[in-house]
């Protein structure tokens, strides 16, 4: 088995540090960057610029239809059913990964690398790979991969696990690299102005239906101005007076009403989830206690998970606030990913 590796580059410190990491540790290292969108944001040229310095092979590669099916129109159509997705879980399995591997296969290398905050394990009893926390909890970024398949996982390299920000930030300065002070991209790349409404009306020539404002009860309380513009614990923005805070605490496509209530309703223990992914079993019998994070910026939570008819429950003993359909719900269990799958209900 060679040691080329494909090191997926954004144009970021993150994967450069990644890509001279491993050349370090002796791969052969090809730098690689995807293009989904429009490139604007110059990720292409600084990679390029790191990987001369670094003096290693560069190409580009134009996936921006497979981006548009796998990632786009998902991300379309899951606003207008009234969820709220999470576009980077979706376009690391089947945009990042996939198409990486796909990649590497045609350059004859057999592992790709990215710049995540994760560390990748294997259990010789079970034979599975796992997905162990960063050493940083700040960064890490397990609850994005969850979605990876084995054999996605058994293929990848992730450097950084053991690594924090400054770190990395002090090795690409070491390295006169110019993307060392690079900030980091907190927006959608594909939404860069961050304003997903205009985007949706744009991309799909949608137009939003005015519909009514509820109460648990049904009681219309006011007119909203289309259900894409809501997400579930919104306070902000609503364009309705009632005399006390109001949250959204339920949005239902079928009825296009938004259900307005207080912050205590929007709190569940249990919440459930679909499409689910195994990472370190390949399913589990009964219960299980673990943790478990209903969006990315949390600390896990303790809680008691079974899964039976392709359904996975999570019963918390601290209810979680504003569980929102679309999201991800991922079970850790020793500081590894158990699984993780769609929130599509609470109770």
């Amino acid at each position: 088995m060679n040691n080329r590796v494909i090191v997926g580059m954004s144009g970021g410190v993150d994967s450069s540090v990644t890509a001279y990491l491993l050349k370090e540790q002796g791969y052969e290292v090809i730098g690689a960057t995807l293009i989904f969108w429009d490139n604007k944001n110059g990720g292409s040229h600084d990679a390029e610029s790191v990987c001369d310095k670094l003096g290693i092979p560069f190409y580009t590669f134009d996936v921006r239809d497979k981006f548009k099916k796998n990632v786009i129109d998902y991300f379309v159509d899951s606003y207008v059913k009234a969820e709220t997705p999470n576009p980077c879980v979706a376009c690391n399995r089947h945009m990042k990964w996939a198409t990486m591997l796909e990649k590497a296969s045609e350059l004859g290398a057999n592992y790709i690398a990215t710049g995540h905050y994760a560390k990748i394990t294997h259990d010789d009893k079970t034979g599975r790979f796992s997905l162990a926390n960063a050493t940083s909890g700040a960064k890490d970024q397990t609850y994005v991969l969850y979605n990876l398949t084995q054999e996605q996982l058994g293929r990848t390299i992730l450097p950084l696990g053991g690594y924090d920000k400054p770190q990395v930030r002090e090795i690409a300065k070491r390295l006169d690299l110019k993307v060392a002070d690079k900030p980091e991209s907190q927006d959608i790349c594909f939404i860069p102005d961050g304003d997903y409404v205009n985007f949706i009306k744009n991309y799909a020539n949608f137009e939003p239906k005015d519909g009514n404002f509820v109460d648990a009860f049904g009681n219309v309380l006011g007119h909203h101005k289309g259900i894409i513009n809501y997400t579930i614990g919104q306070r902000k923005g609503l364009g309705i007076a009632l005399g006390k805070p109001a949250f959204v605490s339920n949005i239902n496509a079928d009825t296009n009403e938004v259900v307005l209530s207080d912050n205590d309703e929007l709190y569940s223990k249990e919440i459930f989830a679909k499409n689910v992914n195994f990472v370190t079993l390949s399913e589990f019998d009964g219960k299980i206690n673990c943790s478990a994070k209903i969006r990315y910026n949390q600390k896990p939570s303790k809680c008691t998970a079974e899964f039976k008819d392709g359904i996975l429950k999570c019963t918390f003993e601290e209810p979680q606030r504003a569980a929102t359909p679309g999201q991800a719900l991922v079970l850790y269990l020793d500081n590894r990913v158990l699984c993780g799958g769609t929130i599509f209900k609470k109770a």
